[in-house]
């Protein structure tokens, strides 16, 4: 499943992962570490909700 940021609209799509931030491809959003935050505007996992697929 992916998620959105609330804040900015950046998109997590675990099977891309975020390889900038170190986060392999198909890391799930839940297992992504608790201090990861927003790429594009830096807030924390708190404000991503889940995209309706």
């Amino acid at each position: 499943m992916k998620y959105v940021c609330d804040v900015c609209g950046y998109e997590y799509d675990p099977e891309i992962g975020d390889p900038d931030n170190g986060i392999a491809a198909g890391t799930k959003f839940e297992d992504l570490p608790e201090d990861w935050v927003c790429p594009l505007c830096g807030v924390g996992k708190d404000q991503f909700s889940p995209k309706a697929e």
